[in-house]
């Protein structure tokens, strides 16, 4: 058995190891902990989130309410009105409530705290129309096309708000939920990777529990289905004052055993997380099937085909457009201090690899001087990309006008023909040269079974600084759990990307 053991403070981490290996079901060996630190409690932190949340909802909606009423009727509104605009703010918040929207877990992490307020404005506007044909009323559908959208928007920018606040705190260490984590010692360790990569997300390990190896390095099987005693994990609980246990793929640890332990570990008010050993599978893509007495895990495939991906393809070429004519007049300008500070061509044309396999020709302003390409031989030894991309950081070829360009990424912009033409879309994997599918293991030509992007997942949370490995890993993790939400949100952090000119070069 191996038990580890650390403080929540993630600067000072604590590992201890017995020298002795005592009968599992005998008390751990573990030195009692310190004094906490005094940090606020994860159950502290979510109350006050929850308590601000339900503050910005009531404020949304009695503020959306209001600008719908002065929009719609000015200074002439009737009683009804007024009265519904007095009422919205327990109107919006309970209705967020009822599609469970101040849930734990929910609260402070992933994309479903911002899906439940979107589903609350549409469940109130399906039920606002149902009543308004039932009794036959004069409902103003100007006023509720008003109020809804823009109640949604005010609690989402509010709930970001918040989150970021909320990420901030649990960075210094407040707020963290203590886990402890069950299963061998592979999956207890890229657990453990996971939690620490992400601290935002509030989940800090204090503790594991693996089941013995004997002296020969064999595991020791402990068969929890033949004797069903979880009492070492139960102390270990108690010990390190867990918050949360999270089982790691342990194949002993199931079924009944499972069972059992989750109603210990409810009797003494600690939750429960069972990792199914898929990585990089997004949540809305799994489901329970009950299926004969069983609860069977559903994974749904990608949508990389089908009635959505239709849609996406619509919306990028109406997006391209209206983009095109919005930054029309800023493209004259690049392309003539393009043409006005080296001599060549303004535009660089470069044959990509698109969607499954097929090349089409990328435009982007020339930031080079001409014939850059033919350069790139003696320039080798600079590379400092990631053993597939070809980067440099200082890199000589580079003009002034387009050091300009490649620092806010505005020499991308003509890309947004490419996503008119349909060769590429808004958001998707980078478009690879031919040279670098050619490097591609089966694993990484899976980045071709949708359109690439002018932006990506991995654009946003590194670009040029990711080595390829987590590029490739970004990319997958795209392709696998595309959904609109998900693109939404690479949009939005795209911008904060290039304003802040991260990893550019």
């Amino acid at each position: 058995m191996v038990i580890e053991m650390g403080s929540t403070d993630r600067r000072d981490p604590v590992t201890v190891s017995p020298s002795t290996r005592p009968d599992r079901r005998s008390q751990p060996a573990a030195p009692p902990l310190g004094p906490a630190a005094p940090q606020l409690a994860a159950s502290s932190m979510l109350r006050r989130y929850r308590a601000i949340a339900l503050g910005i909802d009531a404020f949304a909606g009695g503020v959306a309410a209001l600008a719908a009423l002065v929009v719609r009727f000015g200074h002439e509104a009737q009683p009804g009105y007024v009265a519904l605009c007095l009422t919205a703010p327990v109107i919006w918040t309970l209705v967020i409530a009822l599609q469970r929207g101040y849930e734990n877990r929910f609260l402070g992490t992933g994309p479903e705290e911002y899906r439940r307020l979107a589903d609350a404005a549409l469940v109130l506007f399906v039920v606002a129309a149902v009543l308004s044909f039932s009794v036959k009323g004069e409902f103003s559908r100007g006023f509720l096309f008003a109020a809804l959208p823009e109640a949604f928007v005010i609690s989402f920018v509010g709930r970001r708000r918040l989150r970021s606040w909320l990420y901030r705190r649990r960075l210094q260490g407040d707020g963290m939920q203590r886990v402890l984590v069950v299963g061998r010692c592979d999956s207890v360790a890229h657990l453990r990777e996971q939690f620490d990569r992400e601290p935002w997300h509030g989940l800090a390990v204090v503790g594991s529990w693996e089941p013995d190896t004997d002296p020969s390095g064999g595991d020791v099987r402990v068969d929890l289905e033949v004797d069903v005693d979880p009492a070492p994990i139960l102390r270990l609980v108690d010990q390190l004052r867990a918050d949360v246990v999270a089982v790691a793929s342990h194949p002993d640890l199931s079924g009944h055993a499972l069972r059992r332990l989750a109603w210990f570990l409810d009797e003494r008010g600690v939750d429960l997380l069972v990792s199914p050993g898929i990585v990089e599978v997004a949540g809305p893509r799994l489901s329970i099937r009950p299926v004969a007495g069983l609860s069977l895990l559903h994974l749904e495939r990608p949508a990389t085909h089908g009635g959505r991906m239709m849609v996406k393809r619509l919306l990028d070429r109406i997006a391209g457009c209206l983009l095109l004519a919005v930054v029309s007049p800023f493209l004259a300008v690049a392309a003539l201090a393009v043409r006005v500070s080296s001599p060549g061509p303004v535009l660089f044309r470069q044959t990509r690899i698109g969607v499954d396999g097929r090349p089409f020709q990328m435009l982007k302003f020339r930031s080079m001087v001409d014939g850059a390409e033919a350069l790139q031989a003696e320039l080798l030894e600079l590379d400092q990309g990631n053993g597939i991309l070809f980067k440099i950081r200082d890199d000589p070829r580079v003009t002034r006008v387009g050091g300009l360009l490649r620092r806010f990424s505005l020499d991308e912009l003509p890309q947004l023909w490419n996503v008119v033409r349909g060769d590429m879309s808004l958001v998707g994997p980078r478009p690879p040269l031919p040279r670098e599918v050619e490097q591609y293991s089966p694993d990484a030509a899976r980045r071709l079974r949708v359109r690439p992007g002018i932006t990506g997942l991995w654009q946003v949370s590194g670009r040029s600084d990711l080595s390829w490995d987590e590029s490739l890993r970004l990319d997958l993790r795209y392709v696998d759990n595309w959904s609109f939400a998900l693109d939404a949100t690479i949009l939005w952090r795209t911008w904060r990307a290039v304003v802040g000119r991260s990893g550019a070069y």
